[in-house]
């Protein structure tokens, strides 16, 4: 397996959480029509095109439930795959294929969507300066999932939780009594390693972020026109970053901004699952 050390630290009991939601004491219908081990087969097969990621954890769920299954592979993290391409044939216990199948699926499917949505974000911004980031706007308990996803998709990772880096946002400006003390208090707080980002919505802000000695100034919500002058006004003495209500739709109203980051939280909410399913169960 190829994912992150990070991912095998934390995937499974992040997935045995997820099989434990599913079967809480037995799997009844699969228990009811095969009550004894049968070395079985079953198929993945793509239905519809897109960028796969989750490959290792869809292989995962099904080893936590079966230690003899196998896996003959024919895609990998990062593929373009095709509508009705064949991306694996499994071999175990029938009983582990039936019980593990709509876990695996979940997240094969969810991280799928999540790279494909992303891949398609991050080719309108391959010939600009602009680095796709995602946010911390994920599924509660599925972060390690869906920003390796995204990732895996062309786009890069913000900070990871709260205790990754500073980032002064409206409330935390508000609760610090302005951009110039909660900067100040920022700095003096955390560790030299630590950058620290400020949020603005309007020009004004964005000189107060400036002077105040930010390192990021995230520009949130502003029309493209703020973002020329606002970009304009820092001058390369801090970093700059464009975030709300980014998506695919519009982010190539931003492409010749000229911002260092752009995040999107839709890479994570917003992405569709992307089809796939496990078929032709049968007998070996």
């Amino acid at each position: 397996m190829n994912e992150p050390v990070t991912l095998k630290i934390n995937a499974d009991k992040l997935i045995m959480q997820a099989l434990e939601e599913d079967i809480t004491s037995e799997d009844i219908s699969t228990n009811a029509v095969m009550p004894q081990y049968q070395k079985g087969q079953v198929e993945l097969i793509c239905k519809q095109d897109g960028i796969v990621a989750g490959l290792q954890v869809f292989c995962r769920v099904f080893e936590l439930l079966d230690d003899t299954v196998s896996f003959e592979m024919f895609a990998k993290d990062g593929d373009a795959v095709k509508k009705g391409e064949l991306m694996a044939v499994i071999t175990g216990d029938i009983r582990a294929l039936l019980s593990g199948e709509r876990t695996a699926l979940n997240f094969l499917q969810r991280m799928s969507g999540i790279a494909t949505y992303t891949h398609s974000i991050a080719e309108l911004l391959k010939d600009s300066k602009t680095t796709l980031l995602d946010t911390r706007k994920t599924t509660p308990n599925m972060r390690i999932f869906e920003k390796y996803a995204v990732k895996v998709g062309g786009g890069s990772n913000h900070r990871y939780n709260l205790s990754d880096g500073v980032m002064l946002k409206d409330n935390h400006i508000g609760a610090a009594g302005g951009i110039a003390k909660a900067v100040a208090m920022a700095k003096s707080y955390a560790s030299f390693v630590h950058k620290v980002e400020v949020e603005v919505e309007n020009l004004d802000m964005v000189k107060e972020a400036v002077e105040a000695g930010a390192d990021i100034i995230m520009l949130d919500n502003m029309t493209a026109e703020e973002m020329r002058e606002a970009v304009k006004l820092i001058d390369g003495r801090a970093l700059t970053e464009c975030s709300g209500n980014v998506t695919k739709e519009n982010i190539q109203n931003i492409v010749d901004i000229g911002v260092d980051y752009v995040s999107s939280g839709a890479l994570t909410h917003s992405a569709p699952i992307m089809d796939i399913s496990l078929k032709n169960l049968h007998a070996v």
